[in-house]
């Protein structure tokens, strides 16, 4: 039994590592979007070049991932979207704000619930440093 345990603790740190790098990744390549561009653009600017340097960087993207409400046990399509999808793991959802507010929270994590996914990255471009416009959100 300490043996399974002891395996299954790895394999979440594995992971974990791999979470960490992903995120590393979209992180770096907003940045680079971030730096080319600046902030004052619209989000769906944002969302193309985001788009192309993630793809360049070979990580696996799906756009505008529709996400059903799932209500009562049924799934419905209600046009709830997540902007990227990075490597069928992390939700990241764009902005482009005057600051991050309760809603912006709320709506990534529910993203992240009914996606079933337990990372996600809220980035807001519209700031003079990108460091100030990311948030990182986990669940477990």
């Amino acid at each position: 039994m300490i043996k399974f345990i002891e395996t299954v603790i790895l394999i979440l740190k594995v992971q974990l590592m791999e979470i960490n790098s992903i995120t590393e990744k979209i992180i770096g390549c907003a940045i680079e979007v971030h730096k080319q561009l600046g902030p004052g653009m619209l989000e769906s600017a944002y969302e193309e070049c985001l788009y192309y340097e993630l793809t360049s960087a070979g990580l696996q993207i799906e756009r505008q991932k529709a996400v059903p409400v799932v209500y009562k046990e049924v799934k419905l399509d209600c046009g709830y979207r997540i902007d990227l999808l990075v490597e069928n793991a992390i939700v990241v959802e764009l902005k482009v704000a005057d600051g991050f507010n309760p809603v912006h929270e709320a709506q990534i994590l529910t993203y992240m619930k009914f996606a079933e996914k337990k990372t996600g990255l809220l980035i807001n471009f519209n700031v003079t440093l990108l460091k100030n416009g990311i948030k990182r959100y986990v669940r477990w």
